[in-house]
């Protein structure tokens, strides 16, 4: 849906602070400060007390496990010989502190990359992420993501939290997300995502047929064992999470039985659509966490697209819709399952 927006400006401001949200923040830029180690000489006052302690007190400037993990990584060294957290100070001992950026110091740090922009106008972006990219900066994935990649192309986007992004794609997740440019925008798609009146859209390809359509309301939390899983819970920490699925069309895949669905998100769960296909026992094509693992080389991610994204403008107050196409990798996998798409699909 078209409508009208005023010319798009880019500030040049490139020295706006991004919006830490973390407690360790501090300890960046006092890292960042620091011109090498640190020597401390205990006293009597020091005496009986163990090292992480003694430092917390001694560094208060850094967090407490942050000093935990600079003992652990032999970055702290008494008397010049490294040592435990937990061991106890005589208080007549030199400390040797080496100050080490965290593994998050390059998370707000822009970087350039090509980002595929569908809609930009003063107050929003609307974004075709590639899979593989990841969206917010976290374990094992400190840089390289598309909050660096919006800080880079849009420096002023560094004002709003978490460089305005209101929703997130899985890594290996294709498709349409929608960032907010300013603090009012963002405000207003959060409550939108909250009264659950964005309309996502998405298709998936899964092992097996379904039934031709159908409703999940399934709440999900963490699973208890494996805490790197999501689950279909029936407890008071899960949150609810509705997902509707209908059934497009079938195929075969390596003589095995698919389906390509198109699920609607009333709900933004992590990984809801993959919990509550794999819950109905309909795991998607090429998922490796949730999916079966004898058959997760056929493809080399999960096979889930964000196909359409539709909200109300958060200036202009109108109802807007994008979409974006299937990229080749799931073309060529529905190929593959003798699946041919409707021309709207396509």
């Amino acid at each position: 849906m078209g409508y009208a927006v005023p010319p798009i400006e880019h500030p040049n401001t490139t020295d706006l602070p991004p919006d830490h949200e973390d407690d360790e923040s501090e300890d960046l830029e006092l890292v960042a400060e620091a011109n090498g180690p640190i020597v401390l000489a205990l006293s009597e006052a020091d005496c009986g007390m163990r090292l992480d302690k003694v430092l917390s007190q001694h560094l208060p400037q850094f967090s407490r496990s942050r000093l935990q993990q600079w003992i652990e990584e032999g970055h702290v060294t008494v008397d010049g010989k490294t040592a435990r957290a937990k061991s106890t100070m005589f208080g007549d001992e030199q400390l040797l502190v080496q100050p080490q950026a965290a593994a998050d110091a390059h998370a707000y740090e822009p970087e350039a990359m090509a980002l595929e922009i569908v809609h930009e106008d003063q107050a929003i972006m609307v974004i075709n992420k590639p899979a593989g990219l990841v969206v917010h900066p976290g374990a094992g994935n400190w840089s390289g993501t598309l909050q660096n990649g919006l800080l880079h192309y849009y420096p002023p986007i560094a004002d709003v939290p978490r460089a305005g992004i209101v929703h997130r794609l899985d890594k290996d997740t294709s498709g349409l997300m929608v960032v907010a440019k300013t603090m009012q925008a963002q405000t207003d798609l959060v409550r939108q995502l909250q009264a659950r009146t964005v309309h996502r859209v998405y298709l998936a390809l899964v092992w097996g047929t379904p039934q031709v359509g159908g409703k999940v309301d399934a709440a999900i939390g963490r699973h208890p064992r494996e805490r790197i899983k999501m689950s279909v819970q029936n407890n008071l920490t899960a949150k609810p999470a509705v997902t509707h699925f209908r059934r497009l069309a079938t195929g075969l895949l390596e003589g095995k039985p698919v389906s390509l669905l198109q699920c609607e998100l009333e709900t933004g769960r992590t990984h809801q659509i993959r919990v509550h296909m794999q819950s109905l026992g309909f795991a998607l094509v090429g998922d490796a966490l949730y999916g079966k693992p004898h058959l997760v080389p056929v493809f080399g991610r999960q096979a889930l697209h964000a196909c359409r994204l539709g909200l109300v403008h958060p200036v202009i107050r109108k109802d807007c819709e994008w979409q974006a196409p299937l990229p080749a990798d799931m073309a060529e996998l529905l190929a593959r399952a003798g699946i041919a798409l409707e021309p709207e699909l396509q």
